[in-house]
């Protein structure tokens, strides 16, 4: 055989799956720009990343924008997007973190109303900023609520607060 006419192998990623990353992050980098500033700031962003969001906004030329989305993919393609995903997928009700998510804070609310207080020490060590004196209060409405057969409202405030904690 020629070597000459051999070709290397090249076991990467080929380029068309390069193309399908790429706009994939664009989709990504989208979303960000779209989003409220409230959802925005939950999100742990690059500085130079955060300032290309806020730049994107402030354009208006549709051809100015979509080049700017794609610098938003570059810089997106050179930071760790890991938290960013799931972050993302946290809010989107239809994603398998978000459900799982959402079943988690359903578990800790059982077992705040059942578990007493060694629950309540439990989730106040996980979750520095909660207050005890009102998960306390929350427990006791709940479980009073669940013996006189009343509508669970004081599980819901319960879950509300769990939830406000946790994000």
């Amino acid at each position: 055989m020629d070597d000459s006419k051999e070709k290397a192998e090249y076991d990467g990623p080929s380029k068309s799956q390069l193309k399908r990353d790429s706009h994939a992050l664009q989709a990504m980098g989208k979303e960000l720009v779209e989003m409220s500033e409230g959802k925005l700031q939950k999100f742990n962003l690059p500085e130079a990343l955060e300032e290309a969001i806020y730049e994107a906004r402030r354009l208006k030329s549709r051809e100015a924008k979509r080049r700017h989305l794609q610098y938003i993919g570059k810089l997106m393609r050179i930071s760790d997007i890991g938290d960013i995903q799931t972050t993302l997928d946290k809010m989107d009700h239809q994603s398998l973190t978000y459900r799982q998510h959402f079943a988690e804070l359903e578990q800790w609310r059982d077992r705040l109303i059942n578990g007493g207080n060694t629950a309540i020490d439990e989730f106040v060590n996980d979750h520095s900023l909660a207050d005890r004196q009102k998960l306390r209060n929350l427990q006791r409405q709940a479980n009073r609520e669940h013996e006189l057969k009343k509508p669970p409202v004081a599980s819901r405030k319960l879950f509300a607060y769990i939830r406000s904690l946790a994000e």
